[in-house]
C-alpha cells in the first residue's frame, strides 16, 4: 500500500470532534488524494461512511494497527 497524501491521529480524541476533523480534512483534499485516519474507537469506521458523502470517498484499506489498541483507515477521495 502507498504512503498516504495526509494522516490524521485521534487517538485520545471523542469521538465527534474526530468525525468533525475527518469531515474538514477531507473537504479540502484534491480528488484521488488518499487520507489515513489512526483512531482508537472500532466504530468510526462505520461512522465515516454515515458522514462522508459515498458518491466522493472511497474506504480502501481498514486494519486494528500494531499496538493492539487502535484503529487505521485509508480513505480516498473520488473524483467528482
Amino acid at each position: 500500500m502507498r504512503k498516504a497524501d495526509h494522516t490524521i491521529d485521534l487517538r485520545g480524541f471523542i469521538l465527534p470532534i474526530a468525525l468533525l476533523k475527518i469531515s474538514q480534512l477531507f473537504r479540502e483534499m484534491s480528488p484521488e488524494q488518499t487520507l489515513e485516519i489512526l483512531c482508537h474507537d472500532s466504530d468510526t469506521q462505520s461512522d465515516l461512511l454515515k458522514i462522508l458523502p459515498t458518491d466522493s470517498c472511497e474506504l480502501v484499506h481498514a486494519e486494528a494497527a500494531g499496538d493492539g489498541q487502535s484503529f487505521r483507515f485509508h480513505m480516498k477521495k473520488k473524483k467528482c
